[in-house]
């Protein structure tokens, strides 16, 4: 999976390459669909929600530059996969899940794999986690009309977003630099990400 998709498409950072080989995806995975767990296609995980395919949690999570010391916040846990990405390259990984029974699965499949740098919580991921702010970087896996501006305040000085922006079919990936108070946005690929539900996202029924 590493070599043949990930870095064959210039991801190059060698930290995340490590943990990706590291991490056993197939468990983030529904058990009918466990021999596709390394094709590199999103794949469904219940709830109209799915698992990014590695390609793109490479590049999201390689955009961040992740040095070990940072505290991070992600919005979409879904099963958990990417969570693991980032408590393996942070110090403290909080993400956030709309949906409770996907929030209760991925926390115990997180402590079961032991993965103890990881906090999950149930709520809506456009209003973030302001108790716990401000976060080193904030990676959100889902597609927003525009950046949930509860995010950009929970931003560190110096921190990186990294979000996909859009309509419901297509978004482009953004990467948000903060420096006090300006944001530097920069434009990095296309992609295709399942609506960001919530007060600053879309509705439910979208």
């Amino acid at each position: 999976m590493v070599e043949t998709q990930i870095r064959k498409r210039h991801v190059n950072d060698s930290r995340v390459l490590e943990c990706l080989e590291r991490i056993p995806r197939h468990e983030f995975i529904p058990t009918e669909l466990r021999d596709r767990a390394y094709e590199d296609v999103p794949l469904p995980i219940g709830e109209g929600q799915t698992i990014s395919q590695p390609y793109i949690v490479a590049a999201m999570t390689a955009a961040l530059r992740l040095e070990g010391n940072e505290r991070v916040l992600e919005i979409g846990a879904g099963f958990g996969y990417q969570a693991a990405v980032l408590a393996c390259l942070a110090k403290e990984v909080f993400t956030m899940e709309l949906r409770a029974e996907l929030a209760t699965e991925a926390a115990e499949r997180l402590v079961r794999l032991g993965y103890t740098n990881v906090h999950v919580h149930c709520g809506d991921g456009t209003l973030g986690l302001p108790e716990f702010a401000p976060y080193d970087a904030i990676l959100v896996a889902a597609a927003a009309p525009a950046v949930p501006t509860p995010l950009l305040a929970q931003l560190a000085e110096s921190g990186r977003m990294i979000v996909p922006v859009g309509g419901v079919e297509n978004q482009e990936l953004r990467l948000i630099e903060r420096n006090h108070d300006t944001f530097r946005m920069t434009m990095l690929e296309p992609c295709r990400f399942v609506p960001l539900v919530g007060a600053h996202g879309w509705k439910e029924s979208s």
